[in-house]
């Protein structure tokens, strides 16, 4: 399934008022994690209150120890800082990244804003070497738009 057919897809999740914002979420996360083959670990991180940390939210893949990560550490940590997409073609090559699994080779992040503050981030890990694209950048912002308008 292309990017563009996941869309309605997603809306229609966003939509489903009977269900939970973290049902939602992690609905969200499963059906990108089934339809897009190289998205093999999909999951939110949200600001942990008033602490300059990120915690770990609805996700779907391998378990992680990575339930809380400070500002600045890893991927992660550094979008919650920059307020800016981050794509690592190749996490071996990255001197601030966070091994959740040896069998990771990229990793996308794209923070979640609700009136110009970054409240949080989908973060997506793959095992295929660099497959991420733009299409794939400007797919997941639209995923972090409609998330947003669901939490706010």
């Amino acid at each position: 399934m292309t990017l563009k057919a996941l869309k309605p897809k997603v809306e229609d999740i966003i939509k489903r008022n009977s269900a939970s914002v973290d049902e939602r979420l992690l609905d969200i996360c499963k059906l990108l994690e089934e339809q897009v083959s190289y998205y093999n670990w999909v999951g939110f991180y949200f600001k942990n209150g008033v602490k300059n940390e990120l915690k770990l939210g609805p996700y779907v893949g391998e378990p992680t120890d990575h339930t809380i990560i400070p500002f600045g550490k890893g991927i992660c940590g550094q979008v919650a800082v920059s307020n800016k997409n981050f794509i690592v073609p190749d996490v071996a090559a990255q001197d601030n990244y966070i091994a959740c699994s040896i069998t990771v080779k990229a990793e996308i992040v794209i923070p979640i804003f609700i009136n110009g503050e970054n409240i949080g981030q989908i973060d997506i890990d793959s095992n295929t070497p660099d497959p991420f694209t733009e299409n794939d950048e400007r797919f997941l912002e639209f995923v972090c738009k409609k998330v947003s308008e669901l939490m706010s």
